[in-house]
């Protein structure tokens, strides 16, 4: 024990009564937390190791377990709080930067939940989606902005490389590596399922899923991992990851120990070396150097592809995606200060970047205002929970949204925030083969469809509500959208209006 010890965070509680020793709780538990002790003929647990991945009480036969937070606490101060103090001898003691996994936990503000959507009542009469037309297809890609014809009068159809989505929400970027085979292969078979993407991350393409290409996103991220002629033509677009969310302004880490078998092959790097990501693109310096890249990829594809530029939601977002839209891409994709990762610096999680609500009004409104909205669309991830942020992220100006934190839970992920451990109990965040094959992927895919699946049923009762029938027309339309409980200036960065007005 010592100086160092800290009181375990969460308490096994075993129901003596109703264990029947059947060890299920030992051979679950990747981090060791239960042990069987052969002498007196029970269960044991070391607290210390637990993670509150629910792992052994999900599967436990006579219901004997459940994980309760420790209410062992350091002495109460606001201002050194429990949290921040065990922090400090966590560093104290290994001199090391604090980790994290998935997204900002922290009290701040969540924009969605105070933003409310209008509803029609008499004179813009609602529509029932299931009697009428509703249309939640979307393209993504540039587009004209104003009806072009020929010398001869007809109407010239001829647009830049679309993604056509069946409805506007794709799989977000997740690499492998950071997840495994099963939790890739069962967002590719879903994207193909719907009719939408699923994106990569910076990890390559694994040769089994080249056969997904038509619902692919393929990315090239600084590290350039796995990026290969076959590999930029196997997707149905490009994207150039200059930052993320949960991490703005730094690099990747995938540590060695995930650099495994086809982990080392798809990345093309060698087992157990660290896969390091600088923080800048070497040859991105300007907005010039980034058109340079996005057009060097379309030549490489035949410009038969559309580019999609993906950056953290920061301070100054209006004027880069301004810059991004006169690089040539097609589609800028923000991803909000919420949004997930394998493994962060913790100071940077939680206190880098800018809420994606107040990111995309103030891009949506800056590129209308420059009339130049139409030559890019917008993705918008970074804790996107359900239809209802959906929708609101659409009418703030999104055409699509990336969620990934919400399909990994729908694959069975607890949010224990233990992904850099590389021992997700889960299957999802782990290359150990024994816990990989925990994660059916058929099952995994079926939950996935279900998933969208319900939600484009309420994306489509939200927009009848509204009197609203397809995803263009809720796009920008921000007078369905009024702001409860926010100040003046977040209600005009946000441009809405407040309740009852």
């Amino acid at each position: 024990m010592g100086i160092e010890f800290i009181y375990p965070e969460f308490e096994v509680i075993r129901n003596d009564k109703r264990c029947i020793a059947c060890r299920v709780c030992e051979r679950q538990c990747a981090n060791e937390v239960h042990s069987y002790d052969e002498d007196n003929k029970i269960m044991l647990s070391d607290e210390t190791k637990c993670v509150n991945c629910q792992r052994c009480v999900a599967l436990c036969p006579t219901r004997a377990l459940k994980i309760i937070k420790s209410d062992c606490q350091l002495r109460e101060n606001a201002n050194w709080q429990d949290d921040t103090i065990k922090e400090i001898y966590k560093q104290a003691n290994s001199g090391g930067v604090l980790l994290s996994s998935m997204g900002n936990p922290k009290p701040m503000p969540v924009y969605w939940d105070k933003i409310l959507i209008n509803a029609s009542q008499v004179t813009n009469p609602s529509i029932d989606p299931l009697r009428e037309p509703m249309e939640t297809k979307v393209f993504l890609g540039k587009k004209p902005s104003q009806v072009e014809k020929d010398e001869n009068g007809q109407i010239i159809c001829q647009l830049e490389p679309q993604l056509e989505l069946s409805m506007p929400v794709m799989f977000s970027a997740m690499s492998y590596g950071s997840i495994s085979y099963n939790a890739h292969k069962s967002l590719a078979t879903a994207a193909r399922h719907l009719g939408v993407l699923y994106n990569t991350g910076e990890g390559g393409l694994h040769e089994d899923f080249y056969c997904y290409g038509e619902n692919t996103i393929v990315q090239v991220a600084s590290g350039r991992f796995g990026v290969h002629k076959d590999y930029l033509e196997a997707g149905a677009a490009i994207e150039i990851k200059m930052g993320q969310g949960a991490k703005p302004g730094i690099g990747g880490h995938l540590p060695g120990t995930k650099i495994v078998g086809d982990v080392s092959r798809t990345r093309m790097i060698p087992e157990g070396s660290d896969a390091i990501s600088p923080a800048p693109h070497h040859d991105i310096y300007s907005i010039e150097d980034l058109r340079q890249l996005v057009y060097s990829l379309k030549e490489a594809t035949g410009y038969k592809k559309p580019i999609i530029v993906k950056v953290a939601a920061v301070h100054n977002i209006a004027a880069i995606a301004s810059g991004i839209a006169r690089s040539g891409a097609d589609i800028i994709a923000i991803d909000g200060f919420r949004g997930g990762t394998g493994a962060a610096p913790t100071r940077i999680r939680d206190n880098v970047g800018i809420p994606i609500e107040l990111a995309l009004a103030s891009v949506d409104k800056r590129l209308r205002d420059e009339g130049i909205r139409n030559n890019v669309s917008i993705v918008v991830g970074g804790s996107i929970r359900n239809a209802a942020d959906i929708v609101k992220a659409i009418a703030l100006g999104a055409d699509a949204c990336y969620i990934a934190t919400a399909a990994l839970l729908a694959l069975g992920c607890h949010l224990c925030r233990t992904c850099q451990s590389g021992r997700c109990n889960w299957g999802i965040a782990t290359q150990r083969p024994e816990l990989v094959k925990r994660l059916n992927p058929e099952i995994g895919c079926e939950r996935l469809v279900n998933l969208m699946n319900a939600w484009r049923h309420e994306i489509k009762e939200l927009m009848g509500g509204m009197g609203i029938n397809s995803i263009e027309a809720l796009r920008g339309n921000r007078l369905m959208l009024r702001g409860i409980g926010l100040t003046d200036k977040e209600l005009e960065i946000l441009g809405i209006s407040h309740a009852g007005e």
